[in-house]
């Protein structure tokens, strides 16, 4: 701030992520904090206070870091957010009429999901006996990493599932998509009846609980990030007692690892999944999900198989093909039993057209927990089936 400004920048608050350079008149320059990120990535989030009744444009200075809906805009503290559109954006700048009353606005590259956002959404479930929030561990600088046990918790599951985000502290898109999944499993569909009823969920929202509340990139982390982490030693706690839990538990058929990914150009303004599977029988199961999702799906957001097997053979621009080594889908797909093991990437803004936002992205949770109920149902069914099958051919041969 300075004097002639008259106005604040910051980011002093969970998420907040901002370097200022410079204030000229009514054009600000400023940077993403990059901190112990190797390379370039592209998470930013800040607030200005007291530019009420101006005109701003806002220059970055570390290449074109905004999306292609522009910059997610908060009036309200960070509660709600919605898209400012291309119209005020041009190349790695965009422009903001300030309103009179306009006192306090938080601009950010996605619609940031915090820990207090979770800690609201989850007051709503409260009294619900099929949901347990826990702790999972302490993080490195000893905040509490949520553990959420939810469906059949109170006896023995037919199946189990794990669902994990955030591995990269700035894919916050996937907290919401975590939110609807929840909805549906708790909620009085057909579905969530059943899921509650016969299948154990684990879902750890915040893998990155550090880098998520400081507003690292998380991504590339220095000496690797959290998705790289699941090697012969791990360095991080979360992902030590992930693997713990996960190796312990028994019939764990799905372990799904919500994602976003790069900033821009086609393949990204899609949904994708699996993220670069193996051959075999867990890109085949892997498959039977997504025919699901294709089938289900009533949100906005629309998933295609079709653009799922296209990024299968996609190489990244931090030069990733083939198997990632260290990943948490790569890994899980090891552990005896798991059926299906894979990421599911969700983009920023924009998905085959349509707008990702708070809510689109919430619904497509709820289609992904339809979808699950459809596949774990079918399976359990199977097996429930070979089991009645086998104990009626013991029968028969004792007599």
């Amino acid at each position: 701030m300075t004097a002639e400004s008259q106005f604040q920048i910051d980011c002093a608050f969970p998420g907040g992520n901002i370097v200022l350079e410079r204030i000229e008149e009514d054009s600000v320059f400023l940077r993403q904090d990059l901190r112990d990120t190797q390379g370039e990535w592209f998470y930013w989030c800040f607030r200005v206070k007291g530019a009420q009744g101006k005109n701003l444009t806002f220059h970055f200075t570390r290449g074109n870091v905004v999306g292609v809906r522009g910059p997610a805009v908060s009036r309200d503290g960070g509660d709600s957010w919605e898209w400012l559109g291309p119209n005020e954006m041009c190349d790695s700048s965009f422009h903001y009429s300030f309103g009179a009353n306009e006192n306090d606005v938080r601009f950010s590259f996605g619609m940031p999901y915090q820990e207090e956002r979770l800690r609201r959404f989850l007051g709503d479930y409260a009294d619900n006996s099929h949901l347990r929030k826990e702790e999972l561990c302490r993080s490195r600088k000893g905040r509490s990493v949520e553990l959420l046990r939810l469906g059949c918790v109170s006896a023995e599951p037919k199946a189990r599932a794990v669902l994990t985000c955030r591995h990269h502290a700035c894919e916050m898109m996937a907290g919401y998509v975590i939110e609807g999944v929840i909805e549906k499993i708790l909620s009085d569909s057909e579905a969530g009846t059943w899921l509650r009823g016969n299948v154990e969920f684990a879902i750890v929202p915040f893998v990155d609980k550090d880098g998520v509340e400081d507003g690292d990139q998380g991504k590339n982390r220095r000496p690797h990030d959290h998705n790289r982490d699941y090697r012969d030693s791990s360095i991080y706690p979360e992902v030590m007692v992930i693997r713990k839990l996960v190796s312990q538990w028994t019939n764990c058929l799905v372990a799904l690892d919500v994602h976003c990914p790069f900033i821009r150009g086609r393949v990204h303004e899609v949904l994708i999944s699996p993220d670069r599977l193996k051959e075999g029988g867990n890109l085949d199961r892997t498959q039977e999900l997504l025919v699901a999702l294709e089938a289900v799906q009533q949100g906005p957001l629309k998933f295609r198989l079709s653009d799922s097997q296209e990024f299968t053979t996609w190489s990244g621009p931090d030069g990733d093909s083939g198997p990632l080594v260290g990943s948490f889908a790569t890994w899980v797909q090891s552990v005896p039993g798991v059926q299906i093991g894979t990421n599911l990437e969700i983009p920023y803004a924009n998905a085959g057209g349509q707008e990702v936002n708070q809510d689109s992205a919430r619904l497509f949770g709820n289609d992904l927990g339809e979808a699950l109920y459809v596949w774990l149902r079918s399976k359990t069914a199977r097996w429930e089936s070979v089991a009645r099958d086998r104990n009626a051919r013991l029968t028969r041969s004792s007599q």
